[in-house]
């Protein structure tokens, strides 16, 4: 089981959101604890998971302050198989994916552009279509 501490955007001054990593019967199950409130999903992979969580979370005007919850981030197929979805791609439109491009969802920096789920997804797919030209 991994922890993560992670700043809501939309909310108060510094308020933060407990997600917790866990495996069950095959699935990844992600545990979202916040306001005394608790949001689980379970997904066949963490990306998956933190999606359907946000979904949620959107509801409240919240969006969880990482890289997973990024404009510009999506996971590959495989890296939500091979890697559960725990690690995405950081794209640019026009530009192919790399490996140094890669990054772990649940982690932050000061290039993460906190997004709903409906424009992070329009955006993967505008971004598929401006590599395959």
């Amino acid at each position: 089981m991994t922890q993560h501490q992670i700043f809501l955007i939309g909310g108060a001054d510094d308020e933060t959101a407990n997600f917790i990593e866990d495996e069950a019967n095959g699935l990844c199950r992600l545990v979202c604890e916040y306001r005394g409130k608790t949001i689980s999903s379970e997904a066949h992979d963490y990306f998956e998971a933190l999606c359907t969580i946000r979904l949620e979370l959107e509801n409240e005007g919240l969006i969880p302050f990482c890289y997973g919850a990024s404009f510009n981030v999506y996971p590959s197929a495989m890296a939500r198989d091979m890697g559960k979805g725990k690690v995405a791609y950081k794209v640019e439109m026009g530009k192919p994916a790399t490996r140094e491009n890669l990054i772990r969802i649940f982690e932050e920096g000061a290039d993460v552009i906190p997004s709903p789920v409906t424009l992070q997804k329009e955006f993967f797919k505008d971004w598929l279509a401006s590599i395959r030209g």
